[in-house]
């Protein structure tokens, strides 16, 4: 027997090794040459939840489709809305954020969340004055209890106090997110140092 035949009868037994009946899959999926299909009475995960995840994970075009996905699932709740501006915001998309966010404080107007992150929207588009003015809101409104909004009303301040900001100074904005997480904005400016 030859050196290649030898190899293609070892890769077809543990082929064939690995197709053995050791698997989790029930008899009727062991007889398809598919992939098993999904489980109709299984549950989804909610879009909110798989878009969350993926923030943190850095993936913020995913995480916006997946927002879609809760939106059509959902409606456009102040939650979703939300979601939908941080995520366009993380994309770099500060019309689309700030127009989703500014939806989204109306309709839930005493959630500290959304008015953060349209505060941190409006502080990347040069609008320090009026997202002064938003932290402040979403500090009150949170009652002091989060760091992050606490340091984005700081920020804020201070640049609105120096008027010889120096713009090479490292700038570091947080959106929030219902649930506890947070996402860490970085203006352009930073990014360059």
């Amino acid at each position: 027997m030859s050196r290649w035949s030898r190899a293609t009868a070892l890769i077809l037994t543990l082929t064939l090794a690995a197709c053995s009946q050791t698997g989790g899959l029930d008899a009727r999926d062991r007889a398809s040459p598919f992939a098993p299909t999904l489980d109709p009475g299984g549950e989804a995960v909610d879009g909110l939840t798989v878009g969350h995840r993926l923030m943190d994970a850095g993936q913020h075009e995913l995480a916006l489709d997946a927002y879609l996905r809760a939106a059509g699932e959902q409606g456009l709740t102040g939650e979703v809305l939300t979601a939908l501006g941080s995520a366009n915001l993380a994309l770099g998309r500060l019309n689309q954020s700030e127009r989703l966010l500014r939806q989204a404080v109306e309709m839930d107007p005493d959630w500290p969340e959304a008015w953060n992150n349209l505060g941190v929207t409006l502080m990347e588009r040069g609008q320090t004055a009026e997202a002064s003015q938003i932290f402040r809101k979403a500090y009150a409104l949170d009652n002091g209890e989060s760091d992050a909004i606490r340091d984005n009303l700081r920020l804020a301040l201070a640049k609105m106090e120096n008027s010889l900001y120096d713009e090479a100074a490292e700038q570091d904005f947080q959106i929030v997110r219902r649930g506890g997480g947070s996402y860490l904005i970085r203006s352009k400016s930073a990014l360059d140092v």
